[in-house]
């Protein structure tokens, strides 16, 4: 997690949560990544994993630091803002923040700041919670809860949440261009409870009758690709 996100925020999660592999988000990450920078890089599964990587870069604010000490090139301990002076600018091929944005006080300057490090022709790489997922939402409209977790879309240390178009709108309005986004783990099942499953069906249901008007509400996550408008 980068940004300014609190200090404490990552010190109680479980081991479980930094072995992350995220091979969902491979396809997005373009071949030209010689010199890779991941902001919240945990313990270093995702970029340590990218083959033609002859740099890999993570910053990291937890004690998974130590961990991705042994798996990338260099390792920052700390968050974006704390590392940023020690970023070389112009450098990177690929900028990677996975569930990253969603943890940062103030995204919006996070966004603007990131592609001075990105290199002519590279991107910024990365992933958000939908809180239209249909789970959160018939939670929300169904039950009238809206319960925070230790992790998910209403993770505790969540200070922002997007819905696809408010995405968009974001990272248009910060400089970035939009290469591609999509919605990804479609249809994810949180609990294997009667009623999970069910709400489940009925999101494919509402999907297909509103002739895929409800379509992202089967997204627990969007990806995407952007590059920087003053250097495309």
């Amino acid at each position: 997690m980068g940004g300014a996100l609190a200090c404490e925020a990552k010190e109680n999660m479980s081991v479980d949560y930094f072995q992350q592999h995220r091979a969902e988000m491979l396809p997005f990450v373009p071949t030209n990544r010689r010199r890779v920078l991941e902001i919240g890089c945990s313990s270093g599964l995702f970029s340590g994993s990218l083959e033609g990587a002859s740099e890999t870069w993570g910053i990291e604010p937890s004690d998974a630091a130590d961990e991705a000490a042994k798996r990338l090139t260099t390792v920052i301990r700390g968050f974006f803002d704390d590392a940023k002076e020690k970023l070389p600018k112009n450098y990177f091929d690929v900028v990677i923040c996975n569930d990253v944005i969603e943890h940062m006080r103030d995204h919006q300057k996070f966004l603007g700041e990131i592609g001075d490090y990105i290199a002519p022709g590279g991107m910024l790489v990365g992933s958000i919670p939908n809180v239209r997922f249909y789970n959160n939402l018939f939670e929300m409209v169904l039950e009238k809860d809206w319960l925070y977790t230790d992790d998910g879309i209403l993770d505790r240390t969540h200070v922002a949440f997007f819905t696809e178009k408010s995405l968009r709108r974001t990272l248009e309005r910060n400089g970035l261009r939009i290469v591609r986004l999509e919605g990804i783990n479609t249809d994810y099942l949180v609990r294997t409870t009667r009623r999970a499953k069910i709400y489940r069906g009925m999101a494919k249901l509402l999907s297909i009758a509103s002739v895929g008007y409800f379509q992202d509400i089967r997204y627990l996550q969007f990806a995407f690709q952007a590059v920087p408008k003053h250097k495309s």
